[in-house]
C-alpha cells in the first residue's frame, strides 16, 4: 500500500479508495477533507495508473488550487504535468479560450474586473437617467451578478422582478449585457454561464471533453451555485466519476447564489451514489 494511504485514518482512506462512480464525502472542520481530495488525487495517478490530463479538480479560490496542486505533487514526489486544477472560472475561462468560437465568442475576448463592471453601470445609469439614490451601481451589479449566478438572462429576470426597484436594475441588466457583446467582453460570471451554453450547444464538444476528463473532483461542493452545479452535471453525465468533498453546515456563498440543496440532493441526483463521513475532528 502506499505509503500516504497507510497514513490515513480509516474513514478517509475508505473515501480516498472508492470505487468508480459519483462519490460525496461529507466532511466537517478539522476532518481532512483536503487530505482525502490530494490523496485521491494521488491514489489515481499513482495506484490505479490514470494519466494527469484525464482529471480535473475545482476549487473555490487560487489559493486552494495552488495548495492542492503543492500537495499532490508532494505527495507523488515529483511535479505533476497535465492535470487540471483550478477554481471554477479559471476551468472555464481556459475551456472557453480553446472552444468559445462554438458559441459566437472571440479568441481575444477581455474579462471585465469589478472597476471596470461598476464603470459600465455608472454609464448605464447615467445614459438612462436612472437616480443613483435609488439605486447604486454596486447594488446592481450584486443583483445582476445574483442573477447570472442563478442562469437568469435579463428577459428571464424582467419576467420575475416583483419590485420597482427590480424593475430598474431588469432595465440596466438588459443595457450592461449588450454592451458587454458590443465591447468583445465578459464579466466573471459569464465564465461559467457561456461555458454551461457552450457544452449545452454543442455535444461534440461536450462529448470531447466528457470522454478526456474521466475523474471530476470538487472541493467545498456545498457552495456551488446553480451555473457550476449544472456544469458538473454536464460534464460528468449521470454515471460519471464525480467525487465532491463538502459540508452542509459550512456554505459560506450564500451571498453568491450557493445552493445548499446541491449537496443535500447528491443522493437523487446520483442514485448509485458513495456517502462517506469523516467525522474525526484533528482541529478539537
Amino acid at each position: 500500500m502506499l505509503d500516504f494511504i497507510e497514513n490515513l485514518n480509516e474513514e478517509q482512506r475508505n473515501a480516498v479508495m472508492a470505487e468508480n462512480g459519483p462519490v460525496l464525502v461529507i466532511a466537517g472542520a478539522g476532518s481532512g477533507k483536503t487530505r482525502v481530495l490530494t490523496s485521491r488525487i494521488a491514489y489515481l495517478i499513482q495506484e490505479k495508473n490514470i494519466h494527469p490530463g484525464e482529471i480535473m479538480a475545482l476549487t473555490f479560490t487560487n489559493k486552494a488550487a495552488n495548495e492542492m496542486q503543492s500537495r499532490i505533487s508532494k505527495l507523488i514526489g515529483q511535479d505533476i504535468y497535465g492535470l487540471w486544477v483550478g477554481t471554477f472560472h479559471r476551468i472555464c475561462l481556459r475551456i472557453l479560450r480553446m472552444e468559445g468560437e462554438a458559441i459566437g465568442l472571440d479568441r481575444d475576448f477581455v474579462i471585465y474586473d469589478d472597476a471596470d463592471q461598476r464603470s459600465l453601470i455608472k454609464t448605464i445609469m447615467k445614459q438612462r437617467g436612472i437616480d443613483g439614490d435609488e439605486i447604486t451601481p454596486a447594488t446592481a451589479l450584486h443583483i445582476i451578478g445574483d442573477a447570472k449566478n442563478k442562469m437568469l438572462s435579463p428577459e428571464a429576470f424582467e419576467e420575475t422582478a416583483l419590485t420597482a426597484k427590480e424593475e430598474t436594475v431588469a432595465e440596466i441588466y438588459a443595457s450592461y449585457e449588450k454592451n458587454l457583446k458590443a465591447n468583445n467582453a465578459l464579466d466573471f460570471d459569464d465564465l461559467l454561464l457561456y461555458a454551461v451554453e457552450l457544452f449545452t450547444q454543442c455535444h461534440d464538444v461536450l462529448t470531447r471533453y466528457r470522454d478526456r476528463f474521466q475523474y471530476i473532483l470538487v472541493d467545498e461542493y456545498q457552495d456551488t451555485n446553480e451555473a457550476q452545479y449544472c456544469l458538473l452535471r454536464l460534464l460528468a453525465g449521470k454515471q460519471g466519476n464525480l467525487f465532491v468533498v463538502g459540508d452542509p453546515d459550512q456554505s459560506i456563498y450564500a451571498f453568491r447564489g450557493a445552493k445548499i440543496e446541491n449537496i443535500l440532493n447528491f443522493q437523487e441526483d446520483y442514485s448509485d451514489a458513495q456517502i462517506y463521513r469523516l467525522e474525526k475532528n484533528y482541529r478539537s
